[in-house]
């Protein structure tokens, strides 16, 4: 049984075999000259192979993939040893859907070839990841998604179209789901592919936002073949693996690890310590309700990564992100009307292709327009508040009229 002293122990050994920083040479004792220059040190990305073949990287996952099936709770003590230590990680930010939303989907449903093909790249950022699922006429009725795969021998041609495809211009591969039978119920004729982001058919096209970048995508599938042996799960079955997929992604959207004042609500209130003109009765008392329930937000983060330790995200993940984009546009709101005109301000209106998505680091104004997203990406607001009634609620479905009709005779 692994343990925290073990973990400890393997983590110090590898740091002894692979140090991570570059270290000068002691001093000379040879006189002026002194030996050569040299340095004992890992590069960062050989450092981070080096790390996940240790089974370091995610320690809840089977040896051999990153991990040593120890209990997922214990993966803090890893990276707090390595944090001291100054070692380099693997920028969870700018791989964050292969991390939170391929890599469980894969280790779940892929076959032990897919598995070790691409969980390493993935873990150690070599290889970027995006998901193509939404379409411009299946976003919250995602089941109703009309992108065809059909077989062809070994493989499958892929035609349609994807859209809100976030970092699709930075992704080597992609997590996709498409139609391979209309004869069936919606939910029941779709599978689940792995896609090559560089095969020929594959057209990104970028999708201009309010806050004048670029960050998500629409992505023209046409004629793309798609091997068999990228399938994950069985044919037919994709809704079941997407659902995998889907409830990861609700947690990584609003289940990250966030220090008090972390996020959205931490620039309202350095603004509101550093401002006092600013300051009015009435917008004391609201920022004063915002920073409790951001900090019952956190609180319950936390919680949630507890239950997920000893278990699978379920449909929890969908109450935290839909505080999440309840709390990010408020808090935004409120810091918009704090700072007055100055709020408005917005420093950069030229097209951009950001690698990451930065909701502190900019402008107050960037802040409020972007937030604006959140309620729509990782499921609508909407949407999830069905999935909170429904699934921990217990409450009564709403009725669903198309349930049993075949895909081929819906109403579009």
């Amino acid at each position: 049984m692994i343990d925290a002293t073990e973990l400890r122990r393997r983590t110090r050994e590898l740091l002894a075999v692979q140090p991570p920083t570059r270290l000068p040479p002691p001093p000379s004792t040879e006189g002026p000259a002194g030996p050569p220059p040299s340095f004992a040190g890992t590069d960062r990305l050989d450092f981070l192979r080096a790390r996940f073949d240790a089974g370091l990287a995610w320690v809840h996952y089977p040896e051999g993939l990153g991990g040593l099936g120890a209990p997922r709770s214990l993966q803090a003590v890893v990276d707090a040893e390595l944090e001291a230590a100054g070692a380099p990680d693997n920028d969870p930010r700018r791989i964050g859907i292969g991390l939170g939303m391929a890599a469980p989907t894969i280790l779940q449903y892929g076959t032990e070839e897919q598995k070790r093909r691409f969980l390493r790249p993935l873990w150690t950022g070599e290889e970027v990841w995006c998901q193509l699922f939404s379409e411009p006429g299946a976003g919250s009725d995602l089941a109703a998604l009309g992108t065809r795969a059909v077989r062809e021998g070994e493989d499958w041609v892929v035609d349609g179209q994807k859209v809100w495809t976030s970092s699709a211009h930075l992704a080597r591969w992609a997590i996709l789901i498409a139609r391979t039978d209309p004869e069936v119920p919606k939910h029941q004729g779709i599978t689940y592919f792995v896609c090559d982001m560089t095969d020929p058919g594959v057209e990104v096209r970028p999708l201009r936002q309010i806050t004048g970048e670029a960050e998500f995508n629409e992505v023209f599938l046409t004629g793309v073949r798609i091997p068999d042996s990228h399938r994950l799960g069985e044919v037919g079955d994709g809704w079941r693996v997407a659902q995998t997929t889907l409830n990861n992604e609700r947690v990584a959207i609003g289940g990250t690890r966030l220090p008090r004042e972390g996020g959205m609500i931490g620039p309202v209130a350095k603004a509101w310590r550093e401002h006092p003109e600013l300051r009015t009765h009435d917008l004391h008392q609201r920022l004063l309700g915002l920073w409790v329930e951001a900090e019952v937000a956190r609180l319950t983060g936390e919680r949630l990564r507890q239950r997920l330790a000893v278990g699978q995200p379920g449909p929890e993940g969908a109450g935290m992100k839909l505080g999440f984009a309840r709390l990010n546009q408020q808090i935004s709101g409120l810091e918009v009307e704090l700072l007055g005109a100055d709020g408005l301000l917005y420093d950069d209106w030229t097209m951009r292709r950001p690698e990451l998505v930065d909701f502190t680091g900019r402008d107050a104004g960037y802040r409020y327009l972007r937030s604006k997203g959140n309620s729509i990406e990782g499921g609508t607001s909407e949407v999830l508040l069905n999935i909170v009634a429904e699934r921990v609620l217990g409450l009564p479905s709403e009725p669903r009229t198309d349930k049993d009709v075949a895909w081929k005779d819906l109403a579009r």
